[in-house]
């Protein structure tokens, strides 16, 4: 699981003096605070690096998708509707539909438990076992396993090799344990994680690899 810091930098005071704005949307400095952005295109880790209560600046791992308007998904479920504002590299900058509530933004992780990134990605994969090879349907993805749908019987703890169809090369495969089983339902953990940033590029990989450029 990736480990989120954060760090709040001061609230500078209220500016004084006659006609001066009292009510400056203060900003607060994210460190790793991992979320996702969902557009037309699909979804993609980025990590948020600093907010007011009407906009965001993210880091992705990739070109940013060409449409104007996205949804910001944090970890623990809150969804903030923005719209891009500015672009330069594969950092980028957004304003919230409706002011947001930065106090609850930040603290949002410790309100909750610890929640991996998850991706609603939906792609076909080939589980590989000692019995044999079957067609499977990974529902979605995280940095630690997925869940997935397969015809063939798997049984608790046992260990599974899916390959990955990433790009028109050779299939990446992925060594996995079976967890849980709910009828052809099944929750994998893979042996070794995916960081962020390979997780993020996996994702562009599988539904925008125009994304990544060369």
């Amino acid at each position: 699981m990736v480990d989120i810091a954060t760090h709040s930098a001061p609230l500078e005071p209220a500016p004084e003096g006659p006609g001066a704005e009292q009510r400056a949307a203060p900003r607060v400095t994210l460190l790793i605070r991992a979320a996702k952005l969902v557009s037309g295109q699909g979804e993609f880790v980025c990590v948020i690096r600093d907010v007011s209560e009407t906009g965001v600046s993210v880091r992705l791992f990739h070109a940013l998708p060409g449409c104007p308007d996205f949804a910001l998904h944090m970890p623990a479920g809150a969804i903030y509707e923005i719209s891009r504002v500015w672009e330069k590299g594969n950092e980028a900058g957004f304003t919230f539909a409706e002011a947001a509530a930065v106090e609850k933004l930040v603290n949002e992780s410790s309100e909750y438990p610890k929640r991996g990134l998850r991706l609603g990605l939906c792609f076909p994969v080939m589980v590989h076992t000692l019995a044999g090879s079957s067609e499977a349907l990974v529902e979605n993805l995280s940095q630690q396993g997925a869940r997935l749908t397969c015809d063939r019987l798997l049984a608790i703890d046992q260990t599974v090799r899916l390959a990955l169809p990433v790009g028109s090369g050779k299939p990446r495969e992925v060594r996995a344990k079976v967890r849980w089983r709910r009828d052809k339902q099944y929750g994998v953990v893979f042996d070794d994680t995916f960081t962020l940033g390979e997780f993020a590029r996996l994702a562009a990989l599988l539904q925008a690899p125009a994304l990544l450029g060369e």
